[in-house]
């Protein structure tokens, strides 16, 4: 396992377009998700000890803001050919058994990770109405023990673009294991 920590993409930069297909069986793109106020795209894997210490908290935000407006999306980009357990049909095996509640996509060829700069899993990436970004990094400010949690990022983001207020600056790096590109 490699750590990495997310690249911080400059704030402003407009998101990328993608045509991803789901776990659920549908095929997704920015437009999917057009009438959301905001838009959190996550970097993500099966394997990573990283995504599985925080995928409940995932869940957690998408239940809580769902219903104001904002819309989770996973995207894994591993070689699956390299790390057998993040393959598409294990992401649908994981999808169950991790409850998730929003969708789940596979970037197999990779350039859809690539276009957003993310490096690691989870890479998180959050854009407003307008789809630029306003955040990246971390979700809180401890992954292994949610119990410790004492600064939750992820939420003061989404609460501020909700409100019209200016995301706080004091933006700190995700932190994950790398992304398995293929060679």
């Amino acid at each position: 396992m490699v750590l990495l920590k997310s690249r911080m993409v400059p704030l402003g930069t407009k998101a990328p377009d993608f045509v991803l297909p789901g776990v659920d069986g549908k095929t997704y793109s920015l437009e999917s998700f057009k009438d959301k106020k905001v838009l959190v795209v996550v970097f993500m894997c099966n394997h990573c000890p990283y995504v599985k210490a925080t995928i409940q908290r995932l869940i957690k935000i998408q239940e809580d803001y769902g219903p104001k407006g904002v819309q989770l999306v996973g995207i894994n980009p591993n070689d699956d050919e390299s790390y057998p357990e993040d393959s598409f049909e294990n992401m649908k095996r994981y999808y169950r058994e991790w409850g998730m509640n929003f969708p789940y996509l596979r970037d197999e060829c990779q350039e859809v990770a690539r276009r957003y700069g993310a490096v690691c899993t989870p890479d998180i990436f959050v854009y407003g109405p307008e789809r630029l970004l306003l955040y990246r990094g971390r979700i809180d400010d401890n992954w292994q023990d949610e119990s410790k949690v004492t600064r939750r990022d992820l939420r003061r983001a989404i609460e501020a673009i909700l409100e019209g207020r200016p995301v706080p600056e004091d933006q700190y790096p995700s932190m994950g294991c790398s992304i398995k590109w293929k060679i």
